[in-house]
């Protein structure tokens, strides 16, 4: 049967290390463990379960987005590097935790909007959707859904001569105690290893057999860990330094580099704002940089010597959330008390943590999430309208002056991408490439009718925020999902009706046409299982053939004849 999701937190209990009243939201979820469960990462607001059976219908195509003319504002100034220790915090913020309501000062009421590629250059965002075009910058793009970054070129996919798939190998649940829920968040693909986060663990997995080829204990359980590994596959995680009891949860503060070929971890770091170990609830990898945010600020690293390149400081009044990683360094800097937020947008160096280009979102916007940042793309929640997804506009923004280049309205009646925007980078189901989004389609009535169901992905250029008119549809009952760039092609999971096995297909970036590259098996067994791994809150890896599924949360199932897996791995014959 389905894999249910873990129910949503309690009360949040007091973080260590905290400083003054209330933020505006917890300093990290409650570190996964016994006693505190939570809802899965990246996916909907703090304490939101998800919905096992997918996204709510929607009806109809998305439109083309309808231009609004510009609202007058102020243009987004340059931020300026940061000096000496590189980026600056303040950890005394008095923020209170509450539902949004002054976004609609911004919005006023019920306006709809929608992207321009207007000439407005010199203003600042507000409620208009113009913005400047800027340079025609990095082309490329990366995943949004996990997975290998993917970058312009030639597809290293190869299509099999018979796609027809088998299961490789299964991977228990690890048992913990009786209605808790423990996070084992991380999941990685190289040519050597498929390496997986368990309960205070990371194992590396031969890729087609399944033997375990190395463990890296840890003394807690993984909180967040990196999306993005270096060529030579390094990455990062944040975990708990000691297992939680019912009577005690320790703060997410440990960060560790990963050697995934190796089997290795490098080193562990933390960092303090003043005389306070902080805890972390992001964490991403650029270039040789290990970077780490949260509510008290960020902090980074170099990967390989785990040399501090910068941490929080007291003496600003803003801190960076959280950072987007993979070919270019994106911080989320927050600003301003609450209801006067303002968030700034920078494209950093990695060594030095220098801003080299920095957006100004309007004023009010209380969170944002990095769908890319080559091209700098970002989500938010303007006007708390977001439904079920999480966000409901994305920004195109050029990494080089810092420009809106367009923006690009995304209700969740008509998209069903995934992008919780209070964590800063966990938006999924969504790719970017060749300047362009693929969103997939909410789901809708398919050619029986009320009887069946499907969906579309749809390409938007992210210079004009226009629809290109290029659709790849996932087919009677079928409901398809982006999982991340293959050169020029986008690579899709189609999750299956209940008598049929899944596909992976490669839709071609240019003609949009189809090509599977695996289909599951259609026994019952097989299945199941994979319908325990639903790709709206499990990580998907696909390559050369094998398809990787696993599971962000374990929990006590609740009756001995329930299978649930930490990890299922499909190959082609």
């Amino acid at each position: 049967m389905t894999q249910p999701p873990p129910p949503p937190p309690p009360n949040e209990p007091p973080q260590q290390g905290g400083f003054g009243p209330p933020q505006d939201q917890p300093q990290g979820q409650p570190p996964a463990g016994y006693g505190y469960p939570q809802a899965p990462p990246g996916y909907g607001y703090p304490g939101q379960a998800p919905n096992p059976y997918g996204q709510q219908p929607g009806y109809g195509y998305p439109q083309a987005n309808a231009p609004l003319q510009p609202q007058p504002g102020q243009p987004g100034q340059p931020g300026q590097p940061g000096q000496g220790g590189g980026r600056k915090i303040n950890a005394q913020l008095a923020i209170i935790v509450s539902a949004v309501v002054a976004i609609a000062l911004i919005i006023g009421g019920g306006v709809w909007y929608a992207s321009s590629s207007g000439k407005d250059d010199d203003k600042k965002d507000t409620t208009s959707t113009s913005g400047g075009t800027g340079g025609e910058d990095d082309k490329g793009g990366t995943g949004g859904a996990g997975g290998a970054d993917g970058t312009s070129g030639k597809s290293a996919e190869k299509v099999p001569a018979d796609p027809a798939s088998h299961i490789l190998f299964q991977v228990p649940q690890p048992k913990v105690d009786k209605d808790t829920s423990v996070s084992v968040s991380g999941s990685w693909l190289t040519d050597k290893v498929y390496a997986k986060s368990g309960v205070a663990k990371i194992v590396g997995y031969d890729p087609d057999k399944g033997t375990e080829q190395w463990t890296i204990k840890l003394p807690g359980p993984v909180c967040q860990a990196g999306r993005h590994t270096t060529a030579n596959n390094l990455t990062a995680v944040v975990y708990q330094p000691d297992m939680p009891t019912k009577t005690h949860t320790s703060a997410c503060t440990q960060v560790a580099a990963i050697d995934l070929d190796a089997g290795k971890k490098l080193w562990t770091k933390t960092a303090t704002a003043g005389d306070q170990t902080i805890s972390f609830d992001n964490v991403t990898v650029s270039a040789s940089t290990v970077a780490a945010g949260g509510t008290s600020g960020g902090a980074a690293w170099d990967l390989s010597s785990g040399k501090a390149l910068w941490a929080p400081k007291t003496t600003d009044t803003c801190y960076d959330a959280g950072y987007g990683g993979g070919e270019k360094l994106v911080a989320v800097r927050k600003c301003g008390a609450y209801g006067q937020r303002e968030l700034h947008i920078q494209t950093i160096d990695p060594k030095s943590g220098k801003v080299i280009s920095e957006y100004r979102m309007a004023q009010g916007i209380e969170y944002a999430g990095v769908v890319s940042t080559s091209p700098l793309v970002v989500a938010a929640d303007v006007g708390d309208s977001g439904g079920g997804n999480g966000f409901s506009d994305l920004f195109s923004i050029d990494n080089k002056t810092g420009k809106l280049r367009t923006r690009i309205s995304a209700p969740s009646d008509d998209y069903a991408a995934d992008c919780p925007i209070t964590e800063v980078e966990a938006c999924r189901q969504i790719a970017v490439g060749n300047d362009r989004i693929y969103l997939p389609t909410a789901e809708h009535d398919g050619s029986g009718g009320g009887l069946s169901q499907t969906n579309e992905i749809i390409a938007i250029d992210l210079a004009t925020g226009k629809q290109t008119g290029q659709r790849a549809d996932a087919g009677e009952d079928y409901t398809i999902t982006p999982l991340r760039m293959d050169g020029r092609n986008i690579l899709a999971y189609k999750r299956p009706p209940y008598d049929k096995g899944g596909q992976i297909v490669s839709i071609d970036g240019g003609t949009f046409k189809e090509t599977k590259l695996l289909e599951n098996p259609a026994k019952k067994s097989a299945r199941d299982a994979e319908a325990s791994m639903s790709p709206d809150y499990s990580e998907v890896q696909y390559s050369q053939g094998r398809l990787y599924m696993s599971a962000v949360f374990a929990s006590d199932p609740g009756s001995s004849d329930e299978k649930r897996y930490l990890a299922l791995a499909f190959g082609a014959s």
